[in-house]
């Protein structure tokens, strides 16, 4: 049985408490977060559970295996390092650092430790979109011309990082697991509405090799709440809604042909075809469960994870593109860096 501590039990970091204090092949060791009164509502909870604001307990306790990083992104970096040099897995939530080349720095540390470092990227292991890649990635699908991603809500406001690596890197990662892929190039605008130096309204342009097309709107500042992906393909198209708990998946058998124009045989007119909606049974059970579950199973069986290290990189690349396209106005950025595969 694994031991695990948690580092960082603010709002999402208390589902991980959740979820690994209920695992059958893990145990929670301690639980660390800076806010006293955090702990102590952690406490009544979870009395049987050790808890500290001290995260160097966490590090010097020889008895834990793994830890969960759910700590402000600015405190990645300095964590993840620590915490892989004494000899621990780590996950960390997303994104896995603000920097290219601190992903760099963690990836060969935990090559060189033999330790297993992921990024949490859950929607990755979201029901719905495993579903949804099964179908696109079928012949009868055809090729995805473009993606287009909404999501947004009133709140929840966060102070470590902007909208763009809030919420956009959810995106950018699905977008990259369904097309295999990841963008040459990007473009990016936002509006600064409610802080000066810190975005909270973004739309974004993701530029696929094989002329894919990407678009996503993400907003902290929406009157309504939306999880939805539309896939548009030459055959067929689908939509992804996180918020259906009934239809999470919708498939469209509707399509563009190409018909003679009668007037003139040398032209031809694009007229839409229509076809049956598919609601694929789904059942859905909790991804954050399905990643936790996963991040155990790597390291019980020394599998690399699916959105390991590199994964974690790739992103970053992405979303420092993203930043230097928006202090140009929206100038699309090419993106030199390699990407580790």
């Amino acid at each position: 049985m694994l031991k695990v501590g948690i580092v960082g039990c603010g709002h999402w970091g208390l589902n991980h408490v959740r979820i690994f204090y209920c695992n059958k092949s893990s145990k929670i060791k301690i639980c660390c977060d800076r806010n006293p009164s955090r702990l102590k509502v952690l406490s009544k909870i979870y009395p049987d559970l050790a808890v500290t604001t001290n995260y160097t307990k966490v590090l010097n306790d020889s008895e834990i295996d793994a830890v969960v990083i759910a700590t402000p992104t600015a405190t990645h970096y300095g964590l993840v390092r620590a915490f892989l040099l004494s000899g621990k897995h780590v996950l960390c939530e997303k994104p896995l650092v603000i920097k290219k080349r601190e992903a760099e720095k963690l990836i060969l540390l935990a090559e060189k430790k033999r330790k297993t470092l992921m990024s949490g990227y859950v929607f990755l292991f979201n029901d719905g979109i495993a579903a949804l890649k099964k179908y696109v990635n079928k012949k009868g699908f055809g090729r995805i011309f473009y993606l287009h991603f909404t999501r947004t809500n009133l709140g929840p406001i966060r102070n470590d990082v902007d909208v763009i690596y809030d919420l956009a890197s959810h995106d950018i990662s699905i977008t990259s697991f369904l097309l295999e892929g990841w963008p040459k190039s990007v473009s990016a605008n936002a509006g600064f509405f409610l802080r000066k130096k810190v975005c909270d309204t973004a739309f974004i342009t993701l530029y696929y090799p094989g002329n894919r097309l990407v678009n996503i709107h993400a907003s902290w500042l929406d009157p309504q709440k939306i999880r939805t992906l539309t896939c548009v393909g030459d055959k067929k198209m689908a939509i992804w809604n996180d918020l259906s708990a009934s239809e999470p998946v919708k498939i469209f058998d509707k399509g563009i042909v190409r018909e003679p124009f009668y007037s003139d045989y040398s032209e031809f007119q694009l007229l839409p075809r229509e076809g049956a909606v598919t609601n694929p049974v789904i059942g859905l059970t909790e991804p954050l469960r399905n990643q936790n579950n996963h991040f155990l199973n790597c390291i019980n069986k020394n599998k690399t994870p699916l959105t390991d290290g590199k994964f974690g990189h790739n992103v970053t690349v992405v979303l420092e593109a993203l930043r230097l396209s928006l202090r140009e106005k929206g100038r699309i950025q090419e993106i030199k860096e390699k990407y580790l595969l």
